[in-house]
């Protein structure tokens, strides 16, 4: 039998790339040979998000998109949030799809039929169910809400090859443990449940990466699983800082920041703070089941300013929530003015099935919430572009990502700006340069 190809398509946030980093591995371990082109791949897999409504939408769509690209005879396998949490719908409404595999059940099995001349076209479920994470945090004290044998197949923890870019994302934890309002992500991904200290170590070595770009649902309470245990994010950002030119996380809760942590962050080298705010209305905050408020936040703010004035920050704010009046979005673009954050998302809020904002009253009309989205979207868009260019004149260390691009540790990969730099710079390496331009969110240097 000839060698068979696969090739994975992922959408949604850096946490899915790592799982297909991590199935392209195991595919890659069984004699499979990867390719880019889903037109001639025997195996195609897509890597779903289902998030919020628009993320759904786009994972259907690229489902579509697939099952009409691809070679006659191939395989089409759905796996990811969508798989896990829309399973039967998917099976029934598209038939395009040969197999779904929900969370943690091993493509092998699946895939194990290639050699057939004829592959059933009946979408098929893989008959080895097994978890996405360990069943132990960092004490070694069982985490696993859900009792039952250790899995067979933990994505969370198979070895991934090296990174294919200077830089990549190694997840530190899977599920979460709080209950925001908005939020449907624990009920598909299960409780919180942490990597060992040393596993997230081995794999640092493995990727052989100049930047590590720590990412979790929960990053600050990596180690605490379900209320039990240490928070250990601190010891983890400071060993991977040992061992790698850069490192980045991924989002943190306000109320973890801890002045150990912010210290931390800013000895690293890379003080870029990626804060989970959603809100500044203290009304709108306990509605969404968050802490805060937006003194409390630029009082963080301040705070980490203080210790370090040239750190970047990153927020996302939810727009539209249930009840959200014209006072909160004044509340909100009044902060927005005043925080100075180097980089924002709005989104507009995205009602989910089973969680507590579903229920809620005062459904916000959606041609207002695009006009607030435009609002705060522009005031922000003012707000960075200011921001870059006061950096003109100024030296950067600038990570080459590839030929002519690269990043500052101001600049997260694929969604903050890059800087132009000269294509003749080695990619791979950390170049000195003096930033020469910008426009909007990009700079150039030389």
């Amino acid at each position: 039998m000839s060698t068979q190809t696969y090739a994975i398509v992922t959408l949604g946030c850096p946490k899915n790339q790592v799982d297909s980093d991590k199935l392209a591995g195991t595919l890659t371990g069984t004699g499979m040979v990867a390719t880019d082109d889903v037109g001639t791949a025997d195996v195609v897999v897509v890597n779903t998000c289902s998030f919020i409504h628009q993320a759904r939408q786009e994972s259907v769509d690229t489902i579509l998109a697939v099952a009409e690209q691809r070679r006659e005879g191939s395989r089409l396998v759905v796996t990811g949030c969508m798989a896990e949490r829309y399973g039967d719908e998917l099976a029934a409404e598209l038939p395009e799809i040969d197999h779904l595999a929900p969370f943690g059940m091993s493509l092998v099995p699946v895939l194990s039929g290639l050699g057939d001349a004829s592959p059933s076209r009946e979408v098929e479920h893989s008959a080895v169910r097994v978890t996405l994470g360990p069943t132990r945090g960092p004490t070694g004290r069982s985490t696993n809400a859900h009792a039952g044998p250790t899995p067979d197949f933990d994505l969370l923890n198979l070895p991934r090859p090296a990174a294919q870019r200077p830089w990549a994302y190694v997840k530190i934890a899977e599920g979460c443990d709080r209950a925001c309002g908005f939020c449907a992500i624990p009920s598909f991904r299960g409780p919180q449940r942490s990597r060992t200290i040393e596993a997230i170590m081995a794999e640092v070595e493995q990727l052989a990466a100049k930047e590590v770009v720590l990412v979790a649902q929960d990053l600050a309470a990596f180690g605490r699983d379900q209320g039990v245990g240490e928070r250990a994010i601190v010891p983890l950002v400071r060993a991977v800082a040992a061992e790698v030119e850069r490192v980045r996380l991924l989002y943190l809760y306000p109320s973890d920041l801890s002045a150990a942590l912010i210290d931390t962050v800013c000895e690293t080298g890379v003080p870029y703070f990626d804060l989970s705010l959603q809100h500044v209305a203290p009304r709108l905050l306990r509605s969404m089941r968050r802490w805060g408020n937006g003194s409390k936040f630029a009082d963080s703010i301040e705070s980490i300013r203080g210790r370090e004035p040239a750190a970047a920050f990153r927020s996302n704010f939810i727009v539209g929530y249930p009840g959200e009046t014209e006072q909160d979005h004044d509340q909100l673009l009044d902060f927005i003015e005043e925080a100075r954050l180097d980089w924002c998302g709005f989104f507009a809020y995205s009602e989910e099935v089973g969680t507590y904002a579903e229920s809620l009253r005062g459904k916000v009309d959606p041609a207002l919430v695009a006009d607030r989205l435009g609002e705060l979207s522009e005031l922000q868009d003012t707000i960075t572009a200011t921001k870059r260019d006061d950096l003109v004149g100024s030296e950067v260390e600038v990570l080459v990502d590839e030929p002519g691009i690269g990043r500052s540790y101001r600049e997260a990969p694929e969604i903050d700006g890059v800087i132009s730099v000269p294509q003749t710079l080695e990619v791979g390496t950390i170049q000195t340069l003096t930033v020469t331009g910008a426009v909007g969110p990009d700079l150039e240097a030389r």
